[in-house]
Order: structure tokens, then C-alpha cells, then sequence
């Protein structure tokens, strides 16, 4: 017998967990399943499937290729303008919002409040603040970045607090023994260490954003969302097929591109 072979047999079985988990589960999906209801679902239903089907499958090449403020392609610049625009002003916010609720920079109590503060944030759902900004400013793209800006801080600045807390405090200690001013320290001691974590989660929230913008269009907050829900709401189907087809290929390129940034950051 092998060496393998008697580390497999001194294994300990876990027979009886194995098989709670899995009656638990079993439990849950049937739980679940309850919820479907396929009464509701009819011959006209099936048709409207078929066809945004078909729309998709036959999109308006009209509206795909259009240039001007009505076609996909200024509508998905506009969602690009939203998300990034949006991004920048989070990332800024975040980064005092994550310096104070960082326990081994600041005391413990005033970290704790940021911390509510940023869950607080966090609560609320994208699409509700959109909701809220549109009251306020109106429809249109500024109550789309005003949202972005708002749960891009939330999420960025805990990302941030993990970073910071990861710092390696020595060298800031042997800048303080060195006569090194507050400046010093954080231009030579917390920025190199920081920056390019901060840059790769900043186009990770880009992506995100880019697809929460998309979304927000269909409160009314600018993008190509809006379009979108029109376009639904009228049964266009072909016109539902070009502008998903063209979100389609730019989530793919932002993707691509933004992956391959995040590791040239991340590895230096």
C-alpha cells in the first residue's frame, strides 16, 4: 500500500456532515421550487419570448450603427461618461472615509463611527439613490454620477481600509526615527505602498459601475438604459436586440482591458 493510500484510509470521515448538508440543501431547493409559479405563464408569453428572441437574434442594424444622439453608440458613451465620471469622484471621497476608519492609523472610536458611516452607504441599494437623485436634479446623466459617486464610496473605501491596514508601519517608524516630516512620510511611506492597490481597485469599481450605469438608465438616470426600457415597454424587440448586443461588446472590451491593467498594477 502506498503512501497516498494510507493517508486516504487515516482520513477521517465525515459522513454524517456530508449528509446533513446536503438533506439542508435538498430542504432549501425545495423551499424554493414552491415559489415557481408556471400557471402564469400562457401562449402570449411564449409568443413575447420567441420574439425578443428573434430581436436579438435579427437586431436593428440601423440603430446599432447610428451616430447620432439617439444611436447605441452615443448612448453607450454616455453610460462610459456616467460610470467613469462617477468612479473618480468616489475614489476621492473614499480615500479620507477609508484613512479614518483605518484602526491602525487613527484611534479605534473614530474608526468605529466610519465604519457605521460606510455601511450605512453600503445599505442602500444603487438603484434607490437613483431614485432619490432624480427628484433632485431631475432626470438625466448628473443624477447618474451623483449615484455612482455615492455606492462607489462605500464599497471603495472598505477595499481602501484593507489595504491600509496592510501597511507596513515599520517604514513609516523608520521615517519618524530619521526626522522625516508628516508629508515625507506620506508621500515616500504610505503612497508607493498604496497606490497601486488604490489604481487596480479603482478599475474594478469602473467595471462595476459600468454595469450598475446601465441599470440606473432605466429610472431615468442617462445611459443607455433608458433607451432600453422604452424599447421593452414597446415591444421593439429589434431594437432591444442592438442595444443589448452593443453593451454586450463593450462590457466585453472594458472587461479585457481592465483585467489586463489589474495585473500589470498588481504585479508591478
Amino acid at each position: 500500500m502506498t503512501a497516498v493510500e494510507k493517508r486516504l484510509l487515516e482520513e477521517p470521515k465525515n459522513l454524517n456532515y456530508i449528509l446533513t448538508v446536503s438533506i439542508i440543501l435538498c430542504i432549501l431547493f425545495i423551499w424554493s421550487a414552491t415559489t415557481i409559479d408556471l400557471e402564469k405563464m400562457d401562449s402570449s408569453g411564449l409568443m413575447i419570448a420567441s420574439n425578443i428572441i428573434l430581436g436579438i437574434l435579427n437586431p436593428d442594424l440601423n440603430l446599432l450603427f447610428d451616430m447620432t444622439q439617439s444611436g447605441v453608440a452615443y448612448l453607450l458613451i454616455e453610460t462610459i461618461a456616467i460610470a467613469f465620471l462617477g468612479t473618480i469622484i468616489g475614489s476621492l471621497l473614499a480615500v479620507p472615509l477609508a484613512f479614518l476608519s483605518a484602526s491602525n492609523i487613527v484611534p479605534v472610536p473614530i474608526a468605529y463611527m466610519t465604519k457605521i458611516l460606510l455601511i450605512a452607504i453600503r445599505t442602500v441599494p444603487a438603484i434607490v439613490y437613483g431614485l432619490m437623485f432624480i427628484r433632485v436634479t431631475g432626470t438625466g446623466p448628473f443624477a447618474g454620477v451623483l449615484t455612482m459617486s455615492l455606492t462607489s464610496i462605500g464599497m471603495l473605501s472598505k477595499l481602501y481600509v484593507d489595504a491600509i491596514e496592510d501597511l507596513d508601519i515599520s517604514v513609516l517608524e523608520s521615517m519618524s526615527s530619521i526626522g522625516c516630516t508628516t508629508f515625507e512620510k506620506i508621500r515616500y511611506g504610505i503612497v508607493p505602498q498604496l497606490f497601486a492597490m488604490f489604481l487596480s481597485i479603482m478599475i474594478y469599481r469602473f467595471d462595476m459601475n459600468l454595469r450598475d450605469a446601465a441599470v440606473l438608465g432605466l429610472v431615468g438616470a442617462g445611459g443607455i438604459g433608458a433607451p432600453l426600457i422604452f424599447a421593452m415597454n414597446s415591444y421593439r424587440w429589434q431594437e432591444v436586440g442592438s442595444i443589448l448586443i452593443g453593451l454586450v461588446i463593450l462590457i466585453l472590451i472594458v472587461d479585457v482591458v481592465s483585467n489586463k491593467l489589474r495585473t500589470r498594477l498588481v504585479r508591478g
